[in-house]
C-alpha cells in the first residue's frame, strides 16, 4: 500500500521518515519529497508497505502524531500519486 505522510517537520531525514513506519512492519521503499532547488525537504513523502494490514496500522497510529514539534498527517495515498 502507498502511503502519504505530510506536515513533516523539515528536519525529518528520509532515514526518520522510514524508521517511523519500520516500527509498523516491513518497509518497501521510503521517499522523502525534496526542492530541486535547494535540496531541502518539502515536508511531504511517500512510503510503500506490502503488507495491507502493517499498513492501516501505521496510517491508525502515526496520523496526527506531533514529530519534532510539527502534527504529521499520514493517509492512502491516491492512484497517481507522484513518487
Amino acid at each position: 500500500m502507498k502511503i502519504i505522510a505530510r506536515n513533516l517537520p523539515r528536519a525529518l531525514t528520509e532515514a526518520q521518515l522510514k524508521a517511523l513506519f519500520d516500527e509498523f512492519g516491513l518497509v518497501e521503499s521510503c521517499n522523502l519529497v525534496l526542492d530541486k532547488a535547494t535540496g531541502k525537504s518539502k515536508g511531504f513523502g511517500f512510503v510503500e508497505m506490502p503488507k495491507h494490514i502493517e499498513a492501516k496500522l501505521a496510517i491508525k497510529r502515526l496520523n496526527a502524531k506531533k514529530i519534532l514539534d510539527s502534527v504529521i498527517r499520514v493517509k492512502e495515498a491516491e492512484e497517481g500519486a507522484a513518487k
